[in-house]
């Protein structure tokens, strides 16, 4: 993992990193080029047992577990995002595509004149659609910014972690975020989640009718089926996947090899 032993990894507390501007300088005194780490979150409804915040919790889990094992520069998340789909409950707070371009965006430049030169963004909300769009004007102009984890790399994580719902089915508040929370932030789940199962699969018209059109409970998914174990297992294939991303953001030219193309 390019030598990360031997640099000093990242620290925190809770979901705020607790570096020194020194520590960000010696972990990049060897790298041919310094990559970031912002998770992006939300702050929306997760049913009656998950968190307002559980997108926040699960982007700054992989965060965390991508900056144990490689020298990344590990930032705070954004913490309210597009959630406009989860507008009818109570609690839920959106900010529009255009901000969040513009947050993300302004972030990278800053990061670029402090000598961060890459940027990845770990997307814990399905519904932030403008983060692809910002990654793919930034890339076309020759900035060096990523979105992770992948449609792939998520399905490799199900597969590794044993999770038994698709990612169809799993839309929200399921098997994979309840997993994911019960392994990093078990104080976080109330009672409830073992019973709140509900399935709605056919979901065309929820960007026109939004969320409350398909759900009750503001559930979409199994959260029954969800472990600390199945949360541990992702977040260990989610890490484990961020190697291709580094290599390339630290590469000369930004090339793919051959099996990657």
């Amino acid at each position: 993992m390019s030598g990360s032993e031997t640099r000093p990894k990242p620290t925190a507390h809770g979901p705020l990193p607790a570096d020194t501007t020194q520590d960000v300088r010696a972990r990049g005194a060897d790298l041919s080029r310094q990559v970031a780490v912002l998770p992006v979150g939300s702050f929306e409804q997760h049913g009656p047992y998950l968190p307002l915040a559980t997108d926040t919790l699960v982007a700054c889990a992989i965060a965390r577990r991508i900056a144990d094992a490689y020298p990344v520069h590990l930032l705070p998340p954004v913490t309210i995002s597009c959630s406009h789909e989860h507008a009818a409950w109570p609690g839920t707070v959106s900010i529009s595509s255009v901000t969040l371009h513009a947050v993300v965006r302004d972030i990278a430049d800053s990061l670029r004149r402090s000598g961060v030169e890459a940027l990845v963004v770990v997307n814990g909300h399905g519904g932030n659609y403008a983060l692809g769009n910002v990654v793919q004007e930034s890339s076309a102009r020759g900035e060096r910014l990523a979105l992770f984890p992948a449609a792939e790399d998520w399905q490799t994580a199900l597969d590794a972690a044993g999770v038994r719902t698709s990612p169809l089915t799993d839309m929200h508040a399921g098997e994979i975020e309840t997993s994911i929370l019960l392994h990093a932030h078990p104080e976080m789940v109330r009672a409830g989640y073992e019973s709140a199962d509900f399935v709605a699969d056919d979901r065309r018209h929820l960007l026109t009718a939004g969320m409350s059109a398909y759900t009750e409970s503001g559930v979409i998914g199994r959260p029954s089926l969800g472990s600390a174990e199945k949360g541990e297992e992702l977040l260990n294939s989610l890490a484990a996947a961020f190697g291709p991303y580094f290599s390339l953001l630290t590469s000369e030219d930004l090339g793919l090899p051959e099996s990657r193309r």
